[in-house]
């Protein structure tokens, strides 16, 4: 049992270990040493022309995926949350209906989504702006599935009826007693809705073609389809993606204590 988990261990680190150990090589050394041999350490050289080709259009990527993951991930998750307590507790006709849909939704892939959302961006005039890919990605099926179930273990229906008694209206209820109740699920659905959104590929690619507004991701293989017939761009393309990873797992770093916290709630129910 041990070999079998160091064995996955290690098939989940090396690929971070050979990214660490490509992005500190040249140009020269990249092609002509073994992907996990130690070179002339170059970061620095590679981090310097990373920022300079192109007119510095890297830095827009980096603006681009803050804003697509960092905004869309505080808002989709407080949508999702909004729209999971709702389903949970409040009582509106439809309401089975609606959960119905949204687990069905759980299932379509985001793929099969691309070219209406692209037709439908079309006909608004959005294709290749920002919001054709901000907007599809402020609503997440999974997401207000999440959430249903955390404001079903952690938002008693007694305090919302007090709180109705006092005289409280729905949505100050949800802001004041609910949101703070449900915040590790909340922080849990931000994580997803960041990680999502992050390593967001086939939408941007079917909606952009202006550089400037490419994420990190979309950036970077543009990049690499060059690279076999320029290999300069070799080590650019490992250095991009060694930063990508990095607001990835400060994420989790510093969120880590909420995230645990929040998927125990949710396994408990």
């Amino acid at each position: 049992m041990h070999g079998v988990l160091l064995l996955a261990a290690l098939y989940s680190v090396l690929p971070l270990v050979w990214l660490v150990t490509s992005a500190t090589k040249s140009v020269g050394d990249f092609s002509s040493t073994s992907a996990f041999e130690l070179a002339d350490f170059n970061l620095w050289g590679n981090l310097r022309d990373l920022f300079a080709r192109e007119d510095g259009v890297f830095l827009y990527w980096i603006r681009n995926s803050l804003l697509y993951a960092g905004l869309g991930a505080v808002l989709g998750a407080l949508i999702c949350t909004a729209c999971g307590y709702a389903i949970a507790k409040l009582d509106f006709p439809g309401r089975r209906a609606l959960f119905a849909v949204t687990l069905a939704g759980v299932l379509v892939p985001p793929t099969a989504l691309a070219l209406p959302l692209y037709l439908l961006a079309s006909e608004l005039h959005l294709v290749n702006t920002f919001w054709a890919v901000f907007l599809p990605l402020l609503t997440n099926p999974f997401g207000v599935y999440l959430a249903r179930t955390f404001a079903d273990a952690a938002v008693p229906d007694e305090v919302l009826e007090a709180a109705r008694l006092d005289g409280a209206g729905e949505f100050r209820i949800f802001l004041t007693i609910a949101l703070p109740m449900m915040m590790p699920g909340f922080v849990t659905i931000l994580l997803f809705q960041f990680v999502s959104i992050w390593n967001n590929f086939f939408l941007p690619l079917v909606m952009l073609t202006d550089p400037e507004l490419f994420p990190m991701t979309l950036g970077i293989y543009q990049w690499n389809t060059r690279a076999p017939q320029f290999p300069d761009y070799n080590p650019l393309v490992i250095t991009g993606s060694l930063l990508a990873v990095v607001p990835l797992i400060t994420a989790f770093v510093v969120l880590q204590r909420q995230w645990r916290s929040g998927l125990s709630a949710g396994s408990v129910k």
